[in-house]
């Protein structure tokens, strides 16, 4: 992850200044054109993104798998989370597999592309994140290679707001890559964010999949009613290892960039730190030791 800059892969993708409805003609078709590899029949492999009003940001997140390098048959599968702009006319432009979930939340997003996966490896990708050329190969890679591993997880860096460098979040995602090493041996289902990670399909569903007690929505706005910590992603990530392990990906060739839209929302990166920071700091015992805080959540 660069001081200083994006890294190359990530150019071609990002349409400075493209809104869908700016989208040229050529430039869908292209992307059609280079998005129907992904469309498998009999996949090996699934690619499940949920999204809710992001006509002016997944087309960016599919142009990116759009490029990605593999020789497994793959499908990539959008749920579309009851949306109210043209995402869905977009992914039918585009000829992308989706199917409509009504119920808002990103759990039920989850959960129903859970139920339609055809492939037996279930990669989870978000509609703000851009992923490299490698990703897909390297993240089922470990699963394939050691039968005891049922779930993987990336690490990932955040796209500057145009016009600001990214020392400042170079900073953050440092201090996130630490506290990620720390909680591997004790609450290592923490590690495991919906944007990035993977796991076996079968032991998914037959473990209880991202089914959790309190619903997150897409926002989850800190100030709503509905804000709740409780995360399906970390639920996943407990059940997978009732049935083996998790592993971490490493290579710099999967690391993923994602929006900085969540760290934005706390007032900016600093903000985001410091705030980031009280909380893991009065969960770092936790970390180290195991032994959950009277007033812990998931």
């Amino acid at each position: 992850m660069s001081f200083f800059r994006l890294p190359a892969w990530i150019r071609p993708h990002l349409y400075p200044g493209k809104t869908y409805a700016s989208l040229g003609a050529d430039e869908k078709a292209a992307l059609k054109a280079a998005l129907s590899k992904f469309n498998h029949p009999a996949p090996l492999i699934s690619v499940m993104i949920p999204a809710w009003n992001e006509q002016d940001n997944i087309f960016r997140t599919l142009s990116s798998l759009a490029a990605n390098q593999t020789a497994d048959p793959v499908e990539i599968v959008i749920i579309n989370n009851n949306s109210t702009d043209h995402t869905a006319q977009l992914l039918e432009e585009l000829g992308v597999q989706s199917c409509f979930q009504p119920e808002q939340g990103i759990m039920y997003a989850r959960e129903m592309g859970l139920a339609v996966a055809k492939g037996k490896y279930h990669l989870c990708a978000d509609s703000d994140t851009l992923y490299p050329p490698d990703w897909i190969r390297l993240m089922v890679a470990p699963m394939k290679a050691d039968p005891g591993i049922t779930g993987v997880y990336g690490r990932y860096a955040f796209m500057p707001p145009p016009g600001t460098g990214r020392w400042s979040l170079w900073i953050y995602e440092a201090v996130t890559g630490l506290l990620v090493r720390i909680r591997k041996k004790n609450r290592e289902h923490l590690n495991m964010l919906g944007f990035n990670m993977g796991f076996i399909t079968a032991v998914g569903r037959e473990t209880g999949g991202f089914k959790v007690r309190a619903v997150r929505k897409f926002d989850n706005d800190p100030n709503s009613k509905d804000f709740t910590l409780v995360a399906e992603d970390g639920q996943m990530a407990v059940n997978l290892k009732t049935r083996g392990r998790l592993a971490m990906v490493t290579s710099s060739k999967a690391v993923v960039y994602t929006s900085p839209r969540k760290l934005e929302a706390d007032g900016g990166v600093w903000p985001a730190f410091w705030n980031r920071l009280l909380i893991h700091g009065k969960n770092l015992g936790e970390y180290v030791t195991g032994k959950y805080r009277k007033d812990a959540d998931l």
